[in-house]
């Protein structure tokens, strides 16, 4: 072990850590589950994400690499058992791989079940070897529709066959694969059957994503957004889907395709919300910790990170927000009411 990691396990902060024991919210639900954005940045403008001509953060107000290992280490001190990296693209951060080498100290003494990230596959040729190497055993992959013209219109900037070379690369490194699609009117709905075939048919989960009402992107979400509901009676006329009872930690309802054998998963803000169940908080690029995606309320951990080499003062922060984690979201999609919340989802992390 390096000396720069036995002193980041041996800091006075870790036994603070300790003494503060899990992350418990007031309605009783365990805090296991922690998502960082590392960066608000992507190389697509996705349709329901972003507008084409994005405004992104000056990166002096971007936590620093190794602060985020620090913020991320506190929560693992606390009771976190899983770590999502994700974005805006989180590939795109400089010297990211160093953060994933960083982060991996938590695998090998157990604290951590999992390290994983979201990523739109633009880069993944050329990590994939790295992040298994990190201990990085399953990724996210956004993938929204397999003809290229549909993928550049929905992306603007996107390349299909870059992303797909990329989940080959991955999967070649032996990092298993999940897919997630966003359901889109008009634009995917139609080969939704087909993305299950493909994906299900080379070895990778899929999971089916509604619209969220987050930021301005230019165009209306009521256009764009197809329940789930609608999707799966529709599969149900190609496939025979079964409930499961499997769960990776995350949103997702499974069910199992007896055609194909693979999972389903369906991620229902809007039809169905899976409050009730939610492990997990959301932490931004400059150190905003969001305790609900659908809700504004957040706390500032940059301020008491920055403030003291000891993180004393940042677990009493990171308890304070905890202790005021709402019920749920209140996500609704009409002309009437737009984005449910005007930050894009790149900022506060996928």
């Amino acid at each position: 072990m390096s000396a720069v990691l036995r002193d980041l396990i041996d800091r006075p902060s870790v036994a603070a850590g300790r003494d503060a024991g899990p992350l418990v919210d007031t309605f009783g639900r365990a805090v296991t589950y922690l998502r960082v954005s590392v960066t608000d940045r992507c190389d697509f403008r996705c349709v329901y994400c972003m507008s084409e001509h994005m405004t992104f953060l000056p990166k002096p107000e971007l936590l620093s690499l190794e602060e985020l290992d620090r913020l991320c280490s506190a929560f693992v001190l606390r009771g976190v058992r899983r770590l999502r990296l994700t974005g805006g693209e989180p590939l795109v951060r400089r010297d990211v791989m160093t953060l994933f080498h960083s982060l991996s100290r938590h695998l090998e003494t157990g604290r951590l079940d999992e390290v994983t990230l979201t990523t739109n596959g633009s880069l993944l040729s050329r990590y994939a070897g790295d992040l298994a190497g990190c201990g990085v055993k399953r990724i996210n992959v956004s993938l929204d529709t397999l003809d290229p013209l549909k993928f550049r219109q929905v992306t603007r900037w996107g390349d299909l066959s870059r992303v797909l070379d990329g989940i080959q690369a991955a999967a070649s490194a032996g990092i298993k694969v999940k897919i997630n699609t966003v359901a889109l009117k008009g634009v995917n709905g139609d080969e939704i059957g087909d993305l299950v075939a493909w994906a299900h048919g080379a070895g990778y989960d899929l999971s089916l994503i509604e619209v969220m009402p987050l930021g301005e992107t230019g165009a209306e979400r009521v256009d764009q957004y197809l329940p789930l509901t609608d999707v799966r009676a529709r599969l149900e006329e190609r496939f025979t889907l079964s409930d499961i009872a499997y769960r990776t930690g995350g949103p997702a309802r499974y069910v199992e395709v007896k055609e194909t054998g693979g999972r389903l998963g369906f991620i229902t803000p809007l039809t169905h919300n899976f409050c009730e169940g939610c492990n997990r908080v959301r932490v931004t690029c400059t150190g905003t910790l969001y305790m609900c995606l659908g809700q504004e309320d957040a706390a500032d951990l940059r301020a008491p990170l920055r403030a003291s080499a000891s993180d004393a003062a940042l677990h009493a922060a990171i308890d304070a927000a905890i202790f005021r984690k709402p019920k749920g979201h209140d996500f609704v999609i009409d002309r009437a009411h737009g984005p449910a919340l005007h930050r894009h989802m790149s900022t506060t992390g996928g």
